[in-house]
């Protein structure tokens, strides 16, 4: 076994489980389901808690979702963290039935525009003191806080997040709220190993939840996440860890053990940092399949745009195909070419630039055609 000197960080109980102050690093994951379907998404809560899950996350964007979650934790005693999208007021509604709120504070100026973020952030730690709820600050390389961001010339999208993410620990910290943990996560393995050492330098004594956003799928997912958490892990950083894959609900499972797995594998040596992802070729970024999907062929689309994208794989383009509107098109914008899947459509993009909506059964050869073109020009 390596003796890995681990971050004294302070500890976060999360239902029956306590990370942080040196206990075991937590593996846990997300629901793909609808969370209106009660039955569908406890089977998948108890795929993953079978699989040894510490915590399962699930999506809740409507009042809909928030009363089926009460539903769901009768019938399930796996830890609950709910994932708050765009309406922070529905904390209030499902913090009795979860043990641990995540929040982006990127999306917190999608409502109640007016509110200055500090009061919403207020409302959120008020609910969890009353709720025995702890909290995650997740903050996302594709959602950061615009003010940030515009701060920063666009290359550099590593300091708004750190920034974020510390200005809220300084005011979750005055509110004499600390029961917290925090994530900064980019596609970007070494992105991802910079900005959580930064911020694990400058506020070493809270608790990291680690993870490479849109990982894709296995094994390239599995193996941009290894690269990320050997260095992060085998420092002494991270005290609970997603994997996020793109694959089918049947196969959730899957993130689990790829999380115990490599986490198993630093502490026993079994490392592989030294290899090259190799920068200078294909790169495809996908979501995880979660319960923000709106129409699940995006799973099988991922799939398909790997397979179709074979002929390119020796050139250094990055291809981002995400599955929902939440994320979907701030995260495609570091693309060369981007898809982000709506219930019906699914919009092509060129960095930025908006090319058009096209049916599932239409977007692989306009996606071919643009590839071919960008190939060309360079």
């Amino acid at each position: 076994m390596v003796d890995i000197k681990r971050n004294q960080t302070r500890a976060v109980k999360i239902g029956s489980i306590v990370i942080g102050n040196g206990n075991r690093i937590a593996v846990q994951s997300m629901t793909a389901t609808k969370t209106t379907d009660v039955d569908a998404t406890v089977a998948l809560v108890q795929l993953m808690h079978d699989a040894g899950a510490d915590v399962v996350r699930i999506a809740v964007d409507s009042k809909k979702d928030a009363a089926a979650l009460g539903e769901i934790r009768s019938q399930t005693t796996a830890n609950l963290s709910v994932d708050l999208q765009e309406n922070y007021r529905l904390a209030e509604i499902v913090a009795p039935h979860v043990d641990k709120i995540r929040y982006n504070p990127g999306h917190l100026y999608h409502h109640e525009t007016e509110k200055p973020w500090q009061e919403k952030v207020r409302f959120l730690a008020d609910i969890a003191k009353q709720h025995d709820c702890a909290m995650r600050v997740g903050v996302n390389c594709g959602s950061v806080d615009p003010e940030k961001k515009s701060k920063y010339a666009p290359s550099d999208s590593i300091t708004p997040m750190l920034e974020s993410a510390l200005e809220h620990c300084e005011f979750l910290d005055s509110l004499d709220f600390t029961r917290y943990c925090v994530s900064l996560k980019d596609s970007d393995p070494s992105k991802v190993v910079e900005v959580n050492q930064r911020f694990a330098a400058s506020r070493p004594e809270i608790p990291i939840h680690l993870g490479v956003t849109e990982a894709g799928i296995p094994p390239d997912g599995v193996i941009k996440t290894r690269i990320a958490f050997e260095q992060l892990i085998g420092k002494g950083i991270g005290d609970t860890v997603r994997v996020s894959l793109t694959v089918p609900n049947v196969r959730k499972g899957e993130e689990i053990a790829a999380g115990q797995g490599i986490i198993d594998d630093i502490y026993a040596g079994r490392v592989r940092s030294v290899v090259d992802f190799n920068s200078n070729s294909l790169n495809i970024i996908s979501c995880p399949s979660c319960s923000r999907v709106e129409n699940e062929a995006f799973v099988d689309l991922a799939e398909q745009v790997k397979s179709m994208t074979e002929y390119a794989k020796e050139h250094a383009i990055t291809i981002a195909v995400m599955g929902c509107r939440v994320n979907g098109p701030g995260e495609t914008d570091d693309a060369d070419l981007g898809l982000w899947c709506g219930p019906k459509v699914v919009n092509l993009k060129k960095g930025t630039e908006a090319l058009g909506a096209y049916g599932y059964n239409e977007i692989l050869p306009k996606l071919k055609h643009e590839l071919d073109l960008l190939i060309a020009s360079r």
